[in-house]
């Protein structure tokens, strides 16, 4: 690997340990020519696949617009960055392991509302409203009364 500083070829691993998820190693390297240390960072190499939308047009799948959507559901909220950063790479993870180079945004919606159902329920009916586009007040309701009847069976267990 070149080193960024005088971009010499000779450098060699004077550290490398996981990362704390566990999926990249971060690797310490030493220029054998300037002897200047960096940091470089290895992992998987992750298929591409495309995003099937609504009106049938693909484009690629964008980890940044599945995190913005889930920001925006959890304005306000008592949620950390580092939770909504760890369900995104979750959601990323579980699409990547379909295995498919195409995946359809209904699939992907519902796989997040699975992941805003478990962290916080104001958060799912906010993503919930937008994704399923709810036209009026009716369909708001049925969805709270759904999720409440849902997590009455849940206590009575």
């Amino acid at each position: 690997m070149k080193c960024p500083f005088c971009e010499g070829v000779d450098t060699k691993v004077v550290d490398s340990r996981p990362t704390e998820d566990g999926y990249v190693i971060r690797r310490r390297r030493e220029c054998d020519s300037c002897k200047k240390r960096f940091t470089t960072y290895e992992k998987v190499e992750e298929l591409l696949f495309m995003v099937v939308k609504k009106d049938g047009s693909r484009e690629p799948f964008n980890k940044h617009k599945v995190k913005l959507g889930i920001v925006n559901a959890c304005k306000k909220r008592p949620i950390s960055i580092m939770q909504i950063d760890k369900i995104v790479d979750d959601i990323e993870r579980r699409l990547f392991n379909m295995m498919e180079k195409e995946i359809d945004s209904n699939v992907i919606g519902e796989v997040i509302l699975e992941h805003l159902k478990t962290l916080d329920e104001v958060a799912y009916v906010r993503f919930a409203s937008v994704y399923r586009s709810f036209d009026d007040t009716d369909t708001f309701i049925k969805e709270i009364e759904n999720l409440a009847h849902k997590g009455d069976k849940k206590s009575e267990k």
